[in-house]
């Protein structure tokens, strides 16, 4: 447990929210136990960010068992693939959640949240795609980095994506969600000085494949900036975008100090 999830974890303690045993127990765990879950606590010193819950399959008790390991442990909640039945389940127990329906996400806050930090831009080639474009968003909003969202700038249209380069000019990072043949993130790697994130989706006709066609079009892209996560996978690259970003913000602040 790093010093700012201490300083939270004091903090319940001086609320009366622990006792000083509990207080004692949890800052000593690097594994929190649920009746089905090992919680890994000790991912955000290690790793930068806190372990994600993945929604598909567990019971709401199991989520919610798992979230408050982690936000007793003073780290903020994000759980993907949850749907809205199960949203409304989890949000009686834990009223503070925040849903995306679109997004089949939900989070939690753990105390007093920053300002934003750096610039991601989530770019889709159309709506169809939003889905998998929001998932990346609400990852970047859990890892406190500023996202801007551009919507539906397919090659279909090729004049689209121009008109908008100015809202993503100064990004650290961006995430590209395509399907169909998946063809936009070479377009938009041809325009930037930074790494593009593809994420094919499972949107198009037949020969889509659920996602094959884009995948295999995005991982044979001529564009040298652009890398490929799996398909659908919005939660992957919108958590690669921001380690980018607050690693570059880290760089930042250790050299101006």
């Amino acid at each position: 447990m790093d010093s700012s999830q201490l300083v939270i974890l004091a903090g319940r303690l001086a609320a009366a929210e622990i006792s000083a045993e509990e207080f004692l127990c949890l800052a000593a765990e690097a594994t929190g136990q649920t009746k089905i879950a090992s919680v890994d606590l000790d991912r955000a010193s290690r790793c930068g960010f806190p372990e994600v819950i993945y929604g598909s399959g567990k019971s709401v008790d199991a989520i919610v068992q798992i979230a408050e390991q982690l936000l007793g442990a003073g780290q903020p909640v994000l759980a993907t693939r949850i749907e809205p039945t199960k949203a409304s389940e989890i949000a009686k127990q834990l009223p503070e959640v925040i849903f995306n329906e679109v997004a089949r996400t939900l989070r939690i806050e753990a105390g007093k949240t920053g300002d934003p930090v750096g610039h991601v831009a989530v770019i889709t080639a159309g709506t169809s795609d939003l889905p998998v474009a929001e998932e990346a968003r609400e990852t970047l909003g859990w890892m406190g980095v500023r996202a801007t969202m551009v919507h539906d700038v397919g090659v279909a249209g090729p004049h689209r994506l121009p008109e908008r380069l100015a809202e993503f000019a100064d990004t650290d990072a961006i995430v590209v969600v395509a399907g169909m043949e998946g063809a936009l993130p070479s377009v938009v790697g041809g325009y930037v000085a930074c790494p593009v994130f593809a994420v094919p989706t499972s949107v198009g006709y037949g020969a889509n494949l659920g996602g094959l066609a884009a995948l295999l079009s995005m991982l044979n892209s001529c564009a040298s900036n652009v890398a490929v996560v799996n398909i659908d996978a919005g939660f992957k690259a919108g958590y690669l975008a921001g380690l980018v970003t607050t690693r570059a913000e880290s760089g930042k602040r250790k050299a101006e100090s």
